[in-house]
């Protein structure tokens, strides 16, 4: 890897989309973006089907609607005090290995909702006797199994006593019903998920992170796992033989031994959506951000991102009409004809995903 002191390292970020598999080898089903990936951040779920969709040889937002509901990837809270994709193998280790951070995170809240400890016990028996036996029930059927043991939990309440047992492993997603998520036992869920000691789960993660996120800091998976950074660093000594190491502008990037495929031809356009792994996989995003546009990038991580070549330029948006899909871009600086040709070519893609003919604006 190249030094440099541009904000924006091409290397870096071509190396990054090789990574997460964005260009390369597609993935051919769901559940093996999410295992490469390790986890997805899923809050926004219609968003997020289009980003597993992006590293998928061919496939639409119908099929992974269909793969969701069957239980092949599953959405809980992991990693961070928001929602995951992640495989039925996995969700029990990583639950094991992050979600006491992410209680630690969220104890003033369950202190400022009352989502107290002694509540716990009913409100988990509750919640399981409601569910036994393949029930799948909305959140506001889980609160009414609560009220029938006195526990009264409606909105925010109610929402972090379900985050909580999520958190512990007694509930996960189960499939849709229409446009409402339910929940199901993750016992019934995942029955087989192979637990990991602690050990054995931080370097797994870590050889994922890496592997599927490098070039990365050690800030970078430390925020995105919500790990101590001595976490992180027992973790790289744990895996080190799989990794090299490679200091850019002062910075020391962690990676898979493993060469890059080239870009396509540019300009390699891409329409990224809302929190996609790309940018909200990391804290430190000036590798992909060029500080040219800084006031207005730092924001593109969490909103859609026009990427090219690697590197943000812009925000898109989309809005759904009856069979069309109308998008719009917000480019930082004109695009070129070549550009504009590429963002047409993505917008059909993206089209084609949604089963939508897609119509720029």
């Amino acid at each position: 890897m190249a030094q440099s002191s541009d904000a924006t390292n091409p290397d870096i970020a071509r190396r990054r989309l090789y990574s997460q598999r964005i260009t390369g080898t597609a993935f051919e089903k769901p559940e093996e973006v999410v295992a490469w990936l390790g986890a997805v951040q899923a809050q926004e779920y219609e968003h997020a089907k289009w980003g597993l969709g992006l590293r998928m040889q061919q496939t639409t937002s119908a099929a992974i609607e269909s793969d969701f509901n069957e239980g092949r990837i599953l959405r809980t809270h992991v990693l961070r005090p928001t929602w995951h994709f992640v495989t039925p193998a996995d969700i029990r280790w990583l639950l094991a290995l992050t979600a006491p951070r992410v209680h630690a995170l969220n104890a003033h809240m369950y202190r400022q909702l009352a989502v107290e400890d002694g509540l716990l016990v009913p409100a988990y028996d509750a919640m399981a006797k409601a569910l036994e036996g393949g029930n799948f029930l909305t959140r506001a059927e889980l609160g009414a199994a609560l009220a029938s043991v006195g526990i009264t939990a409606t909105g925010l309440r109610l929402g972090y006593f379900v985050h909580r047992a999520e958190l512990d492993a007694l509930v996960c997603s189960g499939p849709r019903r229409g446009r409402q998520f339910t929940y199901a036992l993750l016992d019934e869920r995942a029955p087989d998920a192979t637990p990991f000691n602690r050990d054995d789960a931080l370097a797994e993660l870590t050889r994922r992170y890496f592997t599927s996120h490098g070039p990365a800091l050690v800030k970078d998976f430390a925020g995105w796992a919500s790990l101590t950074a001595a976490d992180v660093r027992l973790g790289i000594e744990m895996v080190k033989e799989y990794l090299a190491q490679e200091v850019v502008d002062g910075k020391t990037y962690w990676f898979a031994r493993e060469t890059p495929a080239d870009l396509p031809a540019a300009p390699y356009l891409l329409l990224l959506p809302p929190y996609d792994e790309y940018g909200i996989g990391y804290k430190d995003h000036s590798a992909i951000l060029d500080r040219a546009y800084a006031t207005l990038a730092n924001e593109m991580v969490y909103g859609g991102s026009i990427v090219i070549n690697g590197s943000g330029v812009g925000y898109w948006r989309r809005a759904l009409k009856k069979d069309t899909v109308l998008v719009r871009l917000e480019p930082f600086r004109p695009l070129s004809a070549a550009e504009k040709d590429a963002a047409e070519a993505e917008a059909k893609r993206f089209g084609g995903f949604l089963r939508l003919n897609a119509v720029m604006e």
